[in-house]
């Protein structure tokens, strides 16, 4: 495993994260169905592998995925020897202010958090998504009291536009406040958007990137076709991906990470998380994993490096989404 700095900061995290969205999915997802036995082999595997970055939500299966992590990982190994992020500011509950990005909520959240965790600090707190209500100024500066409680080390945020992002860093940079250094958005060979903005925002003003769903919901393992259909669980059973989700001009991505896996005697998700670790703003993808040999597979993809070439074929058949209309 290799490690780096996440963002402009002195924490080192592996270039894989493994993410929580399956852990206590039993009962809620057909390909995904974890509970604490089920999900238990994984934390140690990760382990073996080196990877020592864990991401979660309070929000991920009714907050579960936290409790999962609190009685699997934290106490199994050294507090200081793994990195655990997480996130809040979905709605967690029916009365008004269990929700939000709000002093009242986030400080809520982070308690709750902590408690699921069963930890006394959160390494990465990012806000999961803004929510059109509170003033950014009230949302960072609760974060910050919250870096001064010792509760959370580091802040980040999620997926939201550019703009509101800066704005963040220009309100952390003026106020003294914490500054942001992740940012999990959505980010892969077929979702190329937010390299117009936010991925250009990250690189300047030193923020990690910490992408979900790196490997299209499975769509880059490069076994579906047209017509519907893979080889994978999730392929089949995942209520997102249907016929019709996915471009002709995603298909010929695949096709060329298929030819590029094979001349290298790789797998097509190991050459597409290659892809990723290639630029420059990337910090760690966040990888979901229902098989534990993905992530020998996903951990061996830090040795990858690709030829300019490769990494131009794979890019040319993208086509690009119109912006969207603020």
């Amino acid at each position: 495993m290799k490690y780096t700095a996440l963002g402009r900061s002195g924490l080192m995290v592996s270039r894989i994260c493994l993410g929580g969205n399956s852990w206590g999915a039993a009962g809620r997802r057909q390909w995904a169905a974890f509970g604490i036995e089920e999900s238990r082999p994984f934390f140690k595997r990760a382990l073996d592998c080196g990877i020592n970055f864990f991401d979660t939500a309070d929000v991920y299966n009714a907050g579960e995925s936290e409790e999962i992590v609190g009685q699997c990982l934290v106490g199994y190994v050294r507090r200081e020897d793994i990195v655990i992020s997480t996130k809040g500011g979905l709605k967690m509950g029916e009365a008004p202010n269990d929700t939000g990005v709000g002093r009242k909520h986030l400080t809520a959240a982070v308690d709750a958090s902590l408690k699921r965790l069963r930890t006394d600090y959160i390494d990465v707190y990012q806000l999961h998504r803004l929510d059109g209500v509170t003033p950014l100024e009230e949302t960072m500066q609760t974060l910050a009291d919250l870096v001064r409680a010792g509760k959370i080390r580091y802040v980040g945020g999620s997926t939201m536009p550019a703009w509101r992002f800066a704005q963040m860093i220009m309100l952390a940079d003026w106020k003294g406040y914490p500054r942001p250094v992740a940012m999990q958005n959505l980010y892969n060979l077929i979702q190329r958007e937010e390299e117009r903005e936010m991925n250009a925002l990250c690189l300047a003003e030193g923020v990690g990137l910490i992408p979900y769903s790196p490997l299209a919901r499975g769509f880059l393992a490069a076994n579906r076709s047209k017509a519907g259909g893979g080889e994978t669980e999730r392929a089949r059973k995942d209520s997102i991906v249907k016929p019709g989700t996915y471009r002709d001009c995603d298909f010929a991505i695949a096709d060329r990470l298929a030819a590029i896996a094979k001349a290298r005697g790789a797998k097509p998700t190991q050459v597409a998380l290659a892809w990723m670790l290639s630029k420059p703003v990337m910090a760690a993808p966040i990888i979901g994993a229902t098989q534990l040999h993905y992530l020998d597979e996903a951990a061996a993809a830090v040795d990858i490096a690709l030829t300019a070439e490769e990494i131009a074929s794979l890019e040319a058949p993208y086509e690009w989404r119109p912006a969207p209309q603020i």
